[in-house]
């Protein structure tokens, strides 16, 4: 058996549904392939649609044939370097995901599933489908090649590697996966492509984040190893108890979130992004996430002060642009509160004589405020091209439906929806120490309690804090993180012990009452999860509703165990 067998490995950004964009990168890398003399180069799944376009086919199955009209032509550049491209086939009517055999200016083979192919006396097995059975599957094969795209988030780094280098250990081959990098709309590929040899030993790993075209030797384990960003490689252990030291996390989270949004707006034509700067933990990270994903000539950050905003609030919403380089302006939205108050105020007296049940207290001059900035933060992007507002909401708020539709939730893009408030409180730290310009972030806004200054509370006379309303965020998060993880039921939760209670004791009544807040909260708030801007997904689970579908109207779930006398207390009234 020959030791000279050079497998380039193409990592590569597509951009979903854009044949023209994606071929001319395939064609790139093919021409590059063969000034090199590599005796294979190998692309991921989906590569000429650049991802999975299942219900777009079925409206528009024209695609199918179009993306194969384009692989005929991609053929054509190849001549001695066999190339293997992912592509989508047409069998009995259905879309199929397979991959096309390329060399010397033609198609010699396609795979519509996965299998044995010989190429150049050199017998591989090309996974194409999410087949578990490899072991039966690939016997005689020499090299295992895997062509399925692995998107990124805490713990895919270990998952992916066991299950690699297991699978090279059991059927005694190299292994060779090819990953995708970038992010389409909320899913974001790390690329980090690899191999590992007959014994399960990693021998070579691409580039995090970045396109390139890995070089490798599966028979004489050449290949250079990238480093992957710090902490990627640790375990999720079930078993590991909740704590808020998300350091091994906080360079791949910062990776990902800011490819997802240079992504974003390259993908979909924008350039400039504008926000609500209020000086508070969430609109700050998001600056510092744009300033360095677009660039700071493309970030306006704006004040937008009521009567009740702080001096300090609007003082380190300046510092902050400041030291970023971003444009900072402040507009006060007082003037426009104040006529649709005044305004709204007249109509809900009309009404009321329709409606008699008027609340005798309501959250309408909270949202009015809300929605005025972003009132604002939409005409200022109707009036400039290629730039839209940014939601600024987190994943704690979201569980809570703690932001205001139309208000803070809207906008074309959510850096941090699925971020925790204890990991942003991370991230931001992690920000002023990892970054080319240290210490950003003013100090003051991470010592902050975190508040959106929409309310006085009548019982310290100052603007209502967040956990004042909801419940400590280090007790908020575990509850999250125990159902995304664990998922663990309210009991479970009850009569356990949670991270925060090592530090501040808990009655059980107020436990109870966290615990029942929370759940009523999320069940009133899952329409708002439905119309949440895109986000870049980056824990291990998401209520991204990419990846986590729940009825709107299935709000009225007992998350309680209900007893035996409650259930037939029920039943006996019908």
């Amino acid at each position: 058996m020959s030791n000279s067998l050079n497998i380039g490995l193409a990592q590569i950004n597509l951009k979903a549904g854009d044949l023209k964009y994606n071929s001319s990168k395939i064609a790139e890398n093919i021409t590059q392939a063969e000034k090199l003399n590599l005796d294979l180069i190998v692309f991921p799944e989906n590569t000429l649609l650049g991802f999975s376009l299942d219900d777009t086919i079925s409206r528009h199955p024209f695609l199918i044939n179009e993306n194969k009209k384009w692989l005929n032509i991609i053929a054509k550049f190849t001549d001695k370097t066999t190339a293997i491209i992912g592509f989508v086939d047409c069998i009995n009517n259905n879309s199929v995901k397979s991959a096309a055999i390329v060399k010397n200016g033609m198609i010699k083979k396609v795979l519509n599933s996965s299998d044995i192919i010989e190429i150049n006396g050199i017998k591989y097995y090309i996974s194409i489908d999410k087949n578990t059975d490899f072991c039966n599957k690939s016997k005689g094969a020499e090299i295992f090649i895997k062509l399925n795209s692995v998107p990124t988030r805490y713990g895919s780094e270990y998952i992916k590697n066991e299950k690699l280098s297991s699978i090279a250990a059991k059927i005694k081959i190299p292994v060779i996966h090819i990953n995708q990098v970038g992010a389409i709309d909320n899913i974001c590929y790390d690329g980090s492509s690899r191999m590992y040899n007959k014994d399960g030993k990693l021998t070579a790993r691409a580039k995090s984040f970045e396109e390139q075209l890995l070089i490798v030797n599966p028979f004489d384990n050449a290949g250079e190893i990238y480093p992957i960003p710090k902490g990627s490689e640790m375990p999720v252990l079930k078993d590991k108890p909740f704590n808020i030291d998300y350091e091994n996390d906080m360079e791949r989270t910062y990776k990902s979130i800011l490819q997802g949004i240079k992504d974003y707006f390259l993908k979909c034509g924008l350039k400039r992004a504008v926000l609500g700067l209020s000086g508070g933990l969430d609109s700050t990270v998001c600056a510092v996430l744009l300033a360095d994903a677009l660039g700071k000539e493309n970030v306006i950050g704006i004040s937008m002060p009521s009567k009740i905003t702080s001096t300090e609030s609007k003082n380190d919403a300046k510092e902050l642009a400041n030291n970023l380089g971003i444009s900072f302006f402040e507009l006060p939205i007082k003037p426009i509160v104040e006529i649709a108050t005044e305004s709204m105020n007249n109509l809900f007296k009309k009404i009321q004589t329709k409606w008699s049940d008027r609340y005798s207290k309501s959250f309408t001059n909270d949202n009015i405020q809300a929605r005025s900035r972003a009132t604002y933060l939409w005409c200022i992007s109707n009036e400039f091209p290629s730039c839209i507002p940014i939601a600024t909401s987190d994943k704690s708020e979201a569980y809570m439906g703690y932001a205001t539709i139309n208000g803070d939730m809207t906008g074309g893009f959510a850096p941090i929806a699925d971020v925790t408030k204890t990991k942003l409180f991370a991230l931001a730290k992690w920000l002023n120490k990892n970054r080319k310009e240290k210490n950003a972030i003013p100090e003051s806004v991470i010592l902050k309690r975190p508040g959106a200054e929409l309310a006085i509370d009548p019982k310290t006379g100052k603007a209502l804090c967040a956990e004042d309303a909801l419940m400590p965020y280090e007790f908020l998060d575990e509850i999250i993180w125990r159902i995304e993880n664990r998922s663990e039921c309210y009991q479970d939760m009850l009569e356990s012990e949670f991270y925060y209670e090592k530090k501040e004791p808990v009655s059980k009544e107020q436990k109870t009452e966290w615990l029942d807040k929370f759940y009523k909260r999320m069940s009133s708030a899952l329409y708002k999860w439905s119309i949440m801007a895109p986000s870049v997904i980056v824990d291990s689970h998401s209520i991204n509703k990419s990846e986590y579908s729940q009825p709107i109207t299935s709000g009225k779930i007992n998350y309680k165990a209900a007893e035996e006398k409650d259930i037939l207390a029920a039943l006996e009234k019908i």
